[in-house]
């Protein structure tokens, strides 16, 4: 019997004594991130996190091909801010990021307000537009 429990606590000690010692760590990290509700992933990385503001983007109505009314948005132009680390922001030109406002199955009603959707590039996330609806103007099929 006791040399069963030798043989189980001393054939490949340093083995075990790493295991041991790789499953403390690896179970501190997790009730820290617990604790601080955090993802201890994100700690790790080095991400260099600006922010940037493009003003007088323009709303892009997006309708059905089938629809030929004109349609009007007020305001036409938004502000947009977007985060992301520095070198890809650096490099996005207001171009990158598209502004739609969707109107596919739209019929004539008045003071309509859609929402506004940002597109932004792989990397880059819109934080705030400004404003967040817009108005449209929908003059009845004739």
């Amino acid at each position: 019997m006791i040399a069963f429990l030798r043989h189980l606590i001393f054939n490949d000690f340093w083995l075990k004594l790493f295991s041991l010692a790789l499953a403390v760590l690896i179970w501190i990290t997790v009730s820290l991130a617990i604790q601080k509700e955090v993802s201890p992933v994100a700690a790790l990385t080095l991400t260099n996190s600006e922010r940037r503001t493009f003003a007088n983007l323009p709303v892009v109505v997006l309708s059905s091909a089938s629809d030929v009314r004109t349609f009007k948005v007020n305001p036409n132009e938004v502000e947009v801010t977007v985060e992301g680390d520095a070198k890809r922001l650096q490099n996005l030109q207001p171009k990158d990021i598209r502004v739609i406002v969707d109107l596919t199955g739209i019929e004539s009603t008045r003071g309509l307000t859609k929402r506004i959707e940002v597109s932004t590039p792989a990397g880059v996330t819109h934080i705030l537009v400004a404003p967040q609806e817009v108005q449209i103007i929908i003059p009845p099929k004739g």
